[in-house]
């Protein structure tokens, strides 16, 4: 099949060894491709090699080998000044603890993602509504973290990651701090999300999350390897 556009991840037998001695191969090399709007899982046990996967995916750390492409864009080819604005503006994140603010709003809370992002002042205000409307807490926006669910705290959270428009939403353990109602709700979101044509990337250790992805890549002693699912 053609794509008219870069996938928004592209792994070129990309690595990452720690230096030793001895070297710790953390990531073997490895290719993934993620075209946009697509939903995609990654499931390992502890150690297997999720949170460096996680650290590439989302420019924390750079690969010792190999080359990424994030939205056809060349990784290794930026300055870190240079990488550290492109994930600002094309990854949002999503994280087990929600990292809120707990005396600021629901609203501020989302307002203080665009403050080092580039956008405009005027705009904020507008932006933090839209992105907690999208999430369904269009009705809490004042609300303190501690007067909300968990569930609600991770949407929040959600509204944090979307408000810079990206291309990419990086979810590392999304309902792992959530009852099962609570994760129900928050993975039927990222669902909803998907449908509306984000593309969506969660990082988990647990077997059923991982099956709500369209698509599924294991990992084990940092080799990937691409599951099917039904």
């Amino acid at each position: 099949m053609a794509y008219c556009t870069p996938p928004v991840i592209e792994f070129r037998q990309v690595a990452l060894t720690y230096p030793g001695p001895p070297p710790v191969p953390a990531l073997r090399p490895c290719d993934l491709r993620i075209e946009q709007g697509e939903f995609v899982t990654v499931v390992g046990p502890s150690g297997s090699g999720k949170s460096t996967f996680l650290n590439i995916a989302g420019l924390l750390d750079a690969p010792t080998e190999g080359t990424y492409l994030l939205d056809g864009i060349d990784i290794g080819a930026l300055k870190d000044g240079d990488r550290t604005a492109l994930r600002g503006r094309r990854i949002g994140f999503v994280f087990q603890s929600f990292h809120l603010l707990p005396h600021r709003s629901a609203r501020e809370n989302v307002l203080l993602a665009m403050v080092y992002n580039g956008t405009p002042r005027a705009d904020r205000t507008h932006r933090a509504r839209e992105a907690l409307e999208q999430v369904g807490l269009g009705h809490r926006v004042d609300a303190l973290p501690t007067r909300l669910s968990g569930g609600e705290r991770q949407r929040v959270a959600i509204a944090r990651a979307l408000v810079s428009r990206p291309s990419l939403l990086l979810c590392d353990e999304p309902t792992g701090n959530l009852d099962s109602r609570n994760a129900e709700s928050v993975l039927s979101l990222l669902k909803q999300l998907h449908r509306g044509g984000m593309t969506v990337l969660v990082i988990t250790h647990d077997q059923t999350v991982a099956a709500r992805g369209a698509r599924t890549v294991a990992i084990r002693d940092g080799v990937l390897h691409e599951q099917v699912t039904a």
